[in-house]
Order: C-alpha cells, then structure tokens, then sequence
C-alpha cells in the first residue's frame, strides 16, 4: 500500500459581527477538524483560525465561550473580505492546506473530510464544495417563483472554472507557486473570490468540484426580499465587468470590453424588462421575478462601464 503524504490543514472561518451565527457554526466546525486528525486515510491534522473582520474585535467573546484548543482567534482591521481572507492565507502560512468557511454557514456531516478526500483523489488546486439555502420562514411567493437562492450540483471532480470562497478548499503550495492572492480593491465591492479563481485558472490552477461536501447557509431574513435580490443582481453584473476589466491588459482591450458591457447591459434591460411585462400579461410570477433580476444584471453592468462601481459592503460606521 502506498503511503499517504500527511498535510497539515487550516479551517479559515471568516466573521463580522455575527456572533449568534458563529456560536452556532463553530462547535461543529471544530468537531469535524476533531474528526479528520482521527482518520488515517486522510492523513490530515487541522486547526481552526476566526478571523474578525471587525476592528472592535467583537467576535472575541463568542470564540473564547467555547473553550476549544484548536480555534486560534485574529483581527484583521483592514475593511473588507479581501482583507479577511488575506489574513486566513498569512495565518495559514505553515499549513499545506486551507479551506474557507463563513460565520453564517454551518458544515454537514462529512463536509471537510470530503474535500481532502476529493482533493487527494484529483490533485486539484481548489475544491470547491455545495452550499445549501434553509431560511427561516416561508419565502415571499415572489422569491419562490424567482427560484434565486437555488445553487447547481454536479458530480465530484468536475472541473469547474469559477469558484465561490463560502466552502472552497485551496492547496496552498499550489497557490504560493501560482503568487495568488485576493485583491484588496475588491473586498468592499465583492467578487474578490471570482477575480482570484479566474487568475488562478489562467495561471494553469485547476478547480474541481465536491458533491458530498455541504455547508448550509443559513439566510436571514432581510436576504428574502426583492430589494436584495435585485440589489445583488446590480452588484453582481457591476463585479463581473469590473473584473473583465481589471483583467483586460491593454487599453484597447478594455475599450472593448466597455463596449460589450454597454451593449450586453442595453440587451439585458430590453430582454428583462420584456420579460417582466410578459409576466404581468400572463400573471407569471417566474418571469416578472428573473425579468427584473436580469434588467438590473445589465444596469450593474452599463454601471461598471461607465465607471460606477457597487460598494455592497461598504460600512457606515
């Protein structure tokens, strides 16, 4: 039998001013990092690292209520979850993997022995694993209809080619050797994670993807609403163009993708909007929802080439 290399592995869990969320989140966290040390197939030993993105360090209470010897507790006064993340990569500096988790979702059983049993069988440079929505309450029947909150699965080792951080397990030699890491400018704007799994794709990286690892996301209710949800949409085509952007590498490259942008914005307000009236003739609540959740995708994005920029998590205090 061959022998397995063993790795050390840092659980990354990202908070800000959650500190009922993070209660809930950690036991179990730290149980599975418990779990893995016990499983010699897997041959990984792991510690746990919150990193408070608040520099009131208002976490501190919380972490320190459990009591647990594998969590270490960090500050990252930097604004923004580029920051916080950076901070998770520098914390981990001594680890040869590291996985990413945030304050509001909660691992289901198997979540991280899963992904370092997916990464060892693909050898991948990330994994990324399932976020599954729960929400407490019924949902607006407008959400419903939209069907929003709705995240795809696929067989474990697809390759995938953009990636979500909220469970994302990344090898670091991998990503110390490829120079990745997350880029300030987006951390109040979003789309820091999408930016770093595009460049770590073009630098050769791969991604695959994790079926059996799940982590619940627990949405609350300001997140239910058709002002956040079309809010999000904005955010999100405003991200992406602002990404194709930043990575253009020339000037006239970038003229071009300005163009596409305004074009592709225009095309998306007449095809939304259409679509949302459709819905009113007929009383579909499925095309009036993602009629106006794409109108608004191109607004972000007619936005972001005009030089507007979306700061969704911009603080006010």
């Amino acid at each position: 039998m061959t022998a397995v290399e063993p790795v050390i592995l840092t659980v990354v869990v990202l908070t800000f001013r959650r500190p009922a969320e993070l209660i809930r989140a950690l036991p179990a966290i730290v149980r599975q990092a418990e779990e893995l040390g016990q499983d010699a197939t897997l041959a990984a030993t792991a510690s746990v690292v919150v990193v408070d993105n608040d520099s009131l360090a208002s976490a501190r209470k919380a972490v320190e209520s459990l009591g647990s010897r594998l969590i270490d507790y960090v500050v990252e006064p930097e604004p923004g979850i580029a920051a916080a993340r950076n901070r998770g990569l520098d914390h981990a500096a001594e680890s040869d993997l590291l996985v990413y988790i945030d304050d509001d979702e909660s691992p289901r059983d198997g979540w991280l022995g899963s992904l370092v049993r997916t990464w060892r069988e693909f050898h991948a440079t990330a994994v990324m694993g399932r976020v599954i929505s729960v929400f407490d309450g019924e949902l607006e029947p407008w959400i419903t209809a939209g069907d929003f909150f709705w995240r795809p699965t696929m067989p474990s080792g697809t390759v995938i080619q953009i990636a979500a951080a909220g469970n994302l397990l990344l090898d670091l030699r991998q990503v110390r050797r490829l120079g990745l890491r997350f880029d300030n400018r987006f951390g109040l704007t979003g789309g820091e994670d999408t930016l770093f799994s595009r460049q770590l794709i073009a630098a050769g990286g791969r991604i695959v993807w994790c079926d059996e690892s799940e982590a619940t996301d627990f949405v609350p209710p300001e997140r239910v609403t058709r002002a956040w949800v079309l809010t999000r949409s904005r955010r999100n085509g405003n991200t992406t163009t602002a990404i194709d952007l930043y990575l253009a590498g020339s000037r006239r490259r970038r003229l071009v993708i300005r163009a596409r942008a305004l074009s592709g914005g225009a095309a998306r307000i007449a095809s939304g909007t259409a679509r949302w009236g459709s819905g009113l003739a007929t009383g579909s609540l499925r095309h009036q929802a993602r009629g106006l959740r794409l109108a608004n995708r191109g607004i972000g994005m007619i936005a972001a080439a005009t030089g507007t920029v979306y700061e969704e998590y911009r603080r006010h205090d």
